[in-house]
């Protein structure tokens, strides 16, 4: 029941997505970057974006500003169905085709731990949680660095429109801090 329920809010969510004007979403995209300024980064503290695909979020802007705050930064590769690791993203290193219509760092990247992760979303609610894609790479990947006794900040991605009633979580599911849409930056009690 959670499964065809999530599967539903996320097909919602995402026609919604898709029906924003391609340009506005660009432009809410660069706005959203402004709130850069609003996240403290330690120098080489290490953060993971993402390369946007179809209707998604660019957080290139919002990665690049971070990276001028002394971020260093990674993008999530996919090893296999159910493996991601987050490798580094160094200007000038050529990108290569992750599948889903994605790019991310090759092999020769050095795999990071992320201290803060902006994570792309499908459909999210009031309280916090979100409905991924359906892979559940990402709630893999926070799992293993909880494994390794990290901690990482959590920042969903995502548009306004993309916020439903509310999601049927499962104790499987990561719940996030913040999430980032062109409002603002929100931030939720875990």
């Amino acid at each position: 029941m959670h499964a065809q329920l999530k599967k539903q809010l996320r097909q919602q969510a995402l026609a919604r997505r898709d029906a924003l004007d391609p340009q506005w979403r660009i432009e809410a995209s660069l706005d959203m970057a402004q709130v850069a300024r609003d996240i403290e980064i330690a120098p080489g503290m290490v953060v993971s974006g993402f390369w946007p695909m179809r209707s998604e979020v660019d957080v290139r802007p919002l990665m690049f500003a971070l990276r001028e705050q002394g971020a260093r930064l990674c993008l999530p590769a996919i090893l296999d169905r159910t493996t991601i690791v987050f490798r580094e993203l160094v200007r000038g290193a050529p990108l290569v085709d992750m599948g889903f219509g994605t790019a991310g760092p090759g092999e020769e990247a050095e795999v990071l731990d992320p201290a803060l992760m902006l994570v792309p979303l499908a459909a999210f609610d009031a309280r916090g949680h979100r409905i991924g894609y359906g892979a559940g790479y990402y709630d893999r990947a926070i799992d293993s660095l909880h494994g390794k006794g990290l901690s990482p900040r959590l920042i969903g991605i995502a548009f306004d429109c993309q916020q439903v009633e509310e999601v049927p979580n499962q104790d499987h599911d990561v719940e996030l801090g913040e999430i980032l849409t062109e409002s603002g930056l929100r931030r939720f009690p875990i």
